[in-house]
């Protein structure tokens, strides 16, 4: 167990160490120096746990207050995290929610019954009805973009922003050379003037250059502990080929051949194209098998309709193989008994969005 975390509570510890087998590099200089309340820039590769790490922290201050005798929790934001994708908030709104849970039940194991604690996303999709909830309940940990962190600084919905102990700034890259930064840089401002103290600021990012720069960014005119512990870069590199002879590529694409393009596919056949020959139906086959193989899969091309016909082309034949499965099935048991099962003869099947 890494020596940064005996700085968190019994039950915070006894959650970590039961989810991941030990703190990063990343991880415990962060701790660290967040402990000692410095602002904090963590630079740090994509998989170090910069996001937990700088969460991990708040989340813990706030069950180990409301653990104290009498305690009650000060209304308002305490946690903001400003993100400059909005999809990156979405995300990390999710996956905040597996700490919170295993923490709050450790604590309930050990005992203890914490009140929740609440989380809250305001972005401009963000419905006015649940806008007008946040400010009347405030989450204790607010997600949101620099733009509508502007807006909320301008609006009487500042009044929750009242009480934060903490910012942390993710993809803090991303702003930093841009008019977004310089805004987010006054909002920041704007939003310590408001305070009874100026809250800690934890900045995060893959990649930043140069870094001193950025951390005096961050900080304003405060000091910033820079947490940048080294790493090695590996890169796994594997090419695959679909076929076995580039220059061939008829043969397997003929109609009469199991698991060939259907006439009308998304990138066509050998039948609409009968004087060239096509390598997508060999890489579609080939997605599907790693799509089946792997729990996640990512897939580029260099455009959305590539995409988008990718996606159709893996539905199609992901329900071509359920239909030979469910034939083969058939088969075995006799399809007039299966039909007799059914009762209307309708088969729902809900197919994957690979």
């Amino acid at each position: 167990m890494g020596a940064a975390l005996e700085l968190f509570s019994p039950a915070t510890r006894a959650w970590f160490t039961g989810a991941f087998p030990a703190p990063t590099p990343a991880q415990e200089e962060a701790w660290t120096a967040i402990a000692r309340g410095d602002h904090t820039l963590v630079v740090a590769p994509t998989g170090s746990g910069k996001t937990l790490a700088a969460f991990l922290w708040s989340i813990d201050r706030l069950h180990r207050e409301d653990a104290e005798p009498g305690a009650a929790r000060e209304p308002g934001v305490r946690v903001l995290y400003v993100s400059p994708l909005k999809a990156l908030a979405v995300d990390v709104d999710r996956n905040l929610r597996a700490p919170l849970a295993g923490i709050a039940a450790q604590g309930r194991a050990d005992g203890l019954e914490p009140p929740p604690i609440r989380i809250g996303l305001r972005t401009g999709d963000t419905p006015q009805e649940e806008r007008r909830a946040q400010a009347k309940h405030p989450p204790d940990i607010l997600i949101t973009t620099p733009e509508s962190l502007f807006l909320l600084l301008t609006s009487r919905a500042r009044e929750t922003l009242r009480a934060v102990e903490t910012i942390i700034v993710d993809e803090v890259h991303a702003v930093f050379p841009t008019k977004r930064g310089s805004h987010l840089a006054l909002s920041l401002e704007r939003l310590d003037a408001m305070l009874a103290a100026p809250a800690q600021r934890i900045g995060l990012s893959a990649t930043v250059s140069p870094v001193d720069e950025v951390a005096a960014f961050l900080g304003g005119p405060a000091p910033v502990s820079v947490v940048a512990p080294p790493s090695e870069k590996t890169i796994e590199l594997t090419i695959t080929v679909p076929v076995d002879d580039m220059t061939d590529l008829r043969g397997p694409q003929r109609r009469d051949q199991p698991g060939s393009a259907p006439t009308g596919s998304a990138f066509g056949s050998i039948e609409e194209q009968p004087e060239q020959a096509s390598i997508w139906p060999h890489i579609e086959r080939e997605v599907l098998e790693l799509v089946d193989r792997h729990r996640s899969t990512i897939v580029f091309v260099n455009a959305r309709r590539a995409a988008e016909r990718l996606t159709a082309r893996l539905n199609e034949l992901d329900a071509e193989r359920l239909d030979a499965a469910e034939a083969a099935a058939d088969d075995a048991s006799g399809a007039d008994a299966r039909r007799g099962a059914r009762g209307d003869g309708v088969v729902l099947r809900d197919v994957a969005e690979h």
